[in-house]
């Protein structure tokens, strides 16, 4: 089969997202997503309230995808999933509808890891974007996921860091809570921060021992310190938001950055890829751009709508394994914490 016509349908469904794209070749021609803002009142997502949603969305998100892709299903390739990490209950709605639309279909299965996807959406055919050529270092970061990767090919990736508790975007959801913003707080933060002095209130940065990550105790120490002042002055919060969030983000941002320069000083690469829902996070993009000039980087940032949870990484890896030939039984299951 001609390896110039080939049409993949990506559908993601991790977490709280239920999204399905459709790529021709490299190019994506649909990236539909469907949120579930249900969990905001809980300030955190709910699995079991994920899943039954998913199951409401996934038949129309694949239809809408198809539409505005100008394709039927019967032009289909191959049906893309993401087999896991994530939360089970999402997971195995994903997965079953993917399973039965490739056997209805009679076209290939295709199962991907979603730390993979977030990687691999650096390969997507989109203009103004330049592709990162192996080896590179590849930091995802997100709600449920840090980690640094050392990428020598589409396919043969090593985790050489990790958090060993919070990821960054968890650090972000529970400072907000602890300041009495809404959820997901990392946007928040993030708009704040752009007012506010960075250098205001000097947070310690977790002591950690190569490439790891610890965001936990940088969380203690946002607590602890609001409840001292507060008990001083009970509209401390109020009265100095902006700084407040600027100076967390400071050093958040500080944090992911002497990580991502001991790695590039362990392995000698000085291509850095970045991706992962708080990658659209303003500072952390400014702070690579800066790395560039001071360390000597090439620093590459998906497309915006590429980095949060969505199929079209999902689409991009189904491309790739296709023209491999790497297709997934039928009796695949989905995997919670599935690695790298």
């Amino acid at each position: 089969m001609s390896s110039q016509n080939i049409y993949i349908l990506g559908i993601e469904s991790s977490c709280d997202d239920t999204a399905a794209s459709i790529i021709h070749n490299g190019k994506i021609l649909s990236n539909v997503v469907a949120s579930q803002k249900i969990h905001e009142e809980f300030g955190g997502v709910v699995p079991e309230l994920a899943s039954r949603a998913h199951q409401q969305n996934i038949v129309p998100v694949v239809h809408q995808a198809l539409k505005i892709a100008g394709i039927t299903k019967d032009q289909l390739h191959a049906v893309a999933f993401t087999r896991g990490p994530g939360l089970m209950g999402s997971l195995l709605v994903g997965t079953s509808f993917a399973k039965s639309l490739a056997y209805g279909l009679n076209i290939p299965l295709i199962d991907v890891n979603h730390m993979q996807a977030h990687i691999l959406a650096h390969f997507i055919d989109e203009a103004g974007f330049n592709k990162p050529s192996f080896p590179f270092i590849a930091m995802t970061i997100s709600g449920g996921h840090t980690q640094i990767v050392k990428v020598k090919s589409y396919f043969d990736m090593t985790v050489i860091g990790e958090t060993i508790d919070d990821a960054v975007g968890e650090a972000y959801d529970k400072s907000g809570k602890i300041l009495g913003l809404g959820y997901p707080a990392g946007p928040e933060i993030d708009k704040r921060a752009q007012m506010g002095n960075p250098k205001a209130y000097p947070f310690t940065k977790p002591k950690v021992d190569g490439l790891n990550f610890s965001f936990s105790g940088l969380k203690t120490a946002i607590l602890y310190f609001i409840q001292r002042e507060v008990k001083t002055n009970p509209n401390f919060i109020e009265e100095n938001l902006n700084d407040i969030c600027a100076s967390i983000q400071y050093t958040i941002i500080g944090i992911l950055i002497d990580k991502l320069k001991l790695a590039s000083k362990q392995t000698g690469i000085k291509q850095i890829a970045i991706g992962g829902g708080v990658s659209a996070n303003s500072g952390i993009r400014k702070a690579l751009k800066d790395g560039e000039q001071k360390f000597g980087w090439t620093t590459y940032v998906p497309k915006f709508e590429f980095t949060t949870d969505n199929a079209a990484m999902i689409a991009i890896v189904g491309y790739l394994k296709y023209l491999e030939g790497d297709f997934a039984e039928q009796h695949v299951t989905a995997s919670a914490r599935l690695k790298i």
